[in-house]
């Protein structure tokens, strides 16, 4: 893990027997769960804690559209680098950049578009400008 910054985050997963299919490679799908811990993790440093926003504000993320190449497997026991860099903020929308490495390899490539809920409607809502200001301030 790196320190946080409200433009990028560094999270290291170990890939653990549950994270593989019968040939020990990593499943495609548990790639997902990786840039999902990673936007999380990336949330929580900043001081987003994502049930207080849902119960105070009423506001949720969600992941509208995800793109992933796959271009080098993970397999059994190796220690992965999973990075997210937030690439645009707009309205209700955060689009990511993200990758995951081992030892300098590049294994995903990926891009995600987080929307900003309203919870009890699941409509979109604009991102609060409180939220992410220092990156709002250097776009």
């Amino acid at each position: 893990m790196t320190a946080p910054s409200e433009f990028s985050y560094d999270h290291r997963v170990r890939i653990y027997w549950e994270d593989t299919d019968a040939g020990g490679v990593v499943y495609y799908a548990n790639y997902l769960k990786f840039l999902e811990r990673c936007r999380t993790e990336w949330l929580r440093a900043l001081g987003v804690d994502q049930l207080r926003l849902r119960a105070e504000r009423g506001l949720q993320f969600a992941v509208v559209n995800l793109a992933v190449d796959f271009l080098k497997p993970a397999v059994l026991n190796d220690e992965v680098l999973v990075t997210a860099r937030l690439h645009k903020m707009t309205g209700a929308t955060i689009h990511f950049q993200q990758s995951i490495w081992r030892d300098g390899v590049q294994l995903i490539d990926a891009t995600a578009r987080v929307a900003c809920l309203d919870s009890a409607t699941l409509r979109p809502r604009p991102i609060p400008k409180d939220l992410f200001t220092e990156w709002r301030d250097a776009q």
